[in-house]
């Protein structure tokens, strides 16, 4: 028994002195610490500041943009802070023994090929890195061009890749609108061809992050038009009076040889720095429990910081928050108290649960108190749309938007978050509010709507922006509008001023595509006879047989009720396709898939994308090389799940 007990002892010493030697190791660790800031000076949720040395270690940084790393070993380390839409920024921090090191960092939006080294710590001397370290650790130079897969990671916010967090979210209730596809028209029936312009952008935003998510899109949330006009196509800048210029093009229609494809563009005049109208915006923020997520409320307090910096002194910011009550979190306050608006937006905090009319209403009245005549007046809503308390209903929504529109304050939404996204119930809101609807699933994205193409989300140069088409039947047979499902209007309501329609805002294009079916070829969908009491149409003396179709534009000035008409003709013969319409075609046919188009005809996921890489042209933003990459990812998706489910 004794050799027995002697070596139960001298187990038990043996784990003692190991249980105490690592006390004692982990006593000599030290920690980093700090905060992470914008260039306003206020912290960033969210960042991800990782520190590579003896250990690697990372954390996420907290709603007051604090972190805090434990148990280093010490020794010298290099930190990195990454957050989309904003440059890497990275310094070099030295741990000590038991002791916390401070670090502060600065982050500053740029293009998505710039990085920068700036921050310091407050323990060492500081030693600028004129290197920067990429996501595989290894290092090139500030400055030089990051990687596909580096613009990926960038692009995507960390938080749609978390397992955890999915899980949290639990069931999904998203809710998307039912979209019965436009068919194909016989020009001798429906000569004509009304609907109204469509600016929004959230369907493009949202399909991606369906897409990184590793699944397809449901077909509700795939509206056409919205992710071709996602893309600010080069058209030629207006040189008249009006507030846009209209570019035509017609080509061979890629998923079709016999029919053509028809490209309608809209430019709108630009607003440069100099000349902006003051603007008076008031900030709807949902602050109910369903916002606590950090693609939610987090997102859109650090895409509201982005927007400050971008503030002029006379411009004026108001902040409403909403849930089970609404109220004022910051009254309308002056561009240059950047300092009062950023500490506002960082005290918001979740909780309750979500009565978005009264908040409306309130966000209005503000909005009425401060109106600035002549300049920029609008709400901006930043939601999940998750609307359960109080007037809830889509159409009373609605109503309550037309009711405020009509003070000359406008609306704009911005989608946040998954699980519980109401998509149709925001673009209705926005579509009616006479302002866009754009979907956040990132900085990058944010930075995106709110700084890079802030005239054009701000700043309306026309509305009630209403398009007509009247084809030729000496030309056309038959004909099909791609997309504007949820924007086509009656044919009689093109003159009828009182009838609402789309904006746009400065700097912004329009595209809109037609598949047209030639004279002498037979429409699908068509009886292969004529009917038996009816004849062909009377050709009017003034058509032309060169003509294809007139497309007529009728827009309203932002302050005006009186519509004023502009119109241009394209002519019947197709040319060799050229950047605007071959890229367009490819996001266009890339929809049709996505959407199981029964026009879709030869469309192929090869096709779109290569078509997409010939017409790429200038991409100096991304965007398009980012559309390649996403389509490569629905194409890899769309092979498996036919596997997945024969399993």
């Amino acid at each position: 028994m004794r050799p027995r007990n002697g070596a139960l002892v001298a187990v038990v010493v043996f784990v003692l002195a190991a249980f105490a030697w690592g006390r004692a190791a982990q006593a000599d660790r030290g920690i980093l610490a700090g905060t992470i800031k914008n260039v306003s000076g206020a912290g960033v949720p969210g960042v991800r500041v990782e520190a590579q040395g003896p250990v690697t270690a990372s954390a996420v940084t907290d709603a007051r943009g604090t972190f805090r790393i434990g148990n280093l070993v010490p020794g010298d380390y290099v930190v990195t802070a990454t957050l989309a839409g904003f440059a890497t920024t990275t310094a070099r921090a030295r741990i000590a023994p038991r002791n916390e090191t401070r670090i502060a960092l600065e982050l500053r939006a740029g293009p998505l090929n710039e990085a920068v080294v700036t921050g310091q710590a407050t323990s060492m001397d500081a030693e600028t890195s004129a290197r920067q370290v990429t996501g595989t650790g290894q290092f090139r130079t500030a400055g030089s061009p990051r990687p596909l897969e580096a613009l990926a990671a960038a692009a995507a916010p960390p938080f749609l890749s978390d397992p955890v967090e999915r899980r949290r979210r639990g069931r999904n209730t998203e809710s998307y609108d039912h979209i019965d596809e436009n068919g194909f028209k016989h020009v001798s029936a429906d000569p004509l061809s009304t609907f109204s312009v469509d600016v929004d952008t959230a369907s493009y935003a949202n399909v991606r992050r369906f897409l990184r998510e590793g699944r397809l899109p449901e077909p509700g949330a795939v509206r056409v038009e919205e992710l071709i006009n996602y893309f600010r196509l080069p058209y030629a800048e207006p040189d008249g009076p009006e507030p846009f210029s209209i570019t035509t093009e017609l080509a061979e229609c890629p998923w079709n040889p016999d029919h053509r494809l028809a490209l309608i563009g809209i430019q709108g005049r630009a607003v440069t720095r100099r000349e902006p109208a003051p603007r008076n915006l008031v900030f709807l923020i949902d602050v109910s429990g369903s916002m606590a997520s950090h693609d939610k409320l987090p997102l859109v307090q650090s895409a509201m910081r982005m927007l400050v910096d971008e503030l002029e002194e006379r411009d004026r910011v108001a902040i409403v928050v909403y849930a089970g009550a609404s109220g004022l979190a910051l009254p309308s306050t002056t561009g240059r108290d950047k300092a009062a608006i950023t500490q506002a937006i960082a005290e918001l905090e979740p909780g309750g649960s979500t009565n978005g009319a009264e908040g409306i209403q309130l966000a209005y009245r503000v909005a009425r108190e401060h109106f600035i005549r002549g300049g920029v007046n609008r709400v901006v809503l930043a939601t999940d749309g998750d609307f359960n308390v109080g007037v809830t209903s889509q159409d009373a929504l609605v109503r309550l938007i037309e009711r405020e529109r009509q003070s000359g304050v406008f609306l704009s939404v911005l989608g946040v978050g998954t699980g519980n996204l109401k998509d149709s119930t925001m673009e209705q809101l926005a579509g009616k509010g006479n302002g866009n609807y754009a979907y956040l699933d990132s900085l990058h994205e944010a930075r995106k709507v709110l700084v890079r193409e802030l005239g054009g989300t701000l700043d309306t140069i026309a509305k009630d922006v209403k398009i007509q088409v009247e084809f030729n039947p000496l030309s056309v047979d038959g004909y099909r509008l791609i997309g504007y499902e949820n924007r086509v209007m009656a044919n009689e309501d093109f003159n009828d001023d009182t009838k609402d329609a789309g904006d746009i805002g400065a700097g912004h294009s329009v595209t809109a595509l037609y598949e047209i079916v030639p004279k002498g070829t037979r429409t699908p969908g068509t009886p292969r006879s004529g009917l038996k009491y009816q004849r062909e149409p009377r050709i009017a003396p003034a058509a032309r047989g060169d003509e294809l179709l007139t497309v007529a534009v009728r827009f309203k000035q932002p302050d005006a009720d009186e519509s004023h008409r502009v119109s241009a003709t394209m002519l019947r013969s197709p040319r060799p396709m050229r950047a605007n319409l071959g890229f367009a075609s490819a996001v266009a046919e890339f929809g049709m898939l996505l959407r199981g188009s029964p026009h879709a005809g030869r469309a192929s996921y090869s096709s779109v994308i290569e078509r997409a890489r010939r017409y790429a042209g200038d991409d100096r933003d991304g965007y398009r090389t980012e559309f390649i990459r996403i389509a490569e990812r629905a194409a890899e998706l769309a092979v498996e799940r036919p596997r997945r489910e024969s399993q």
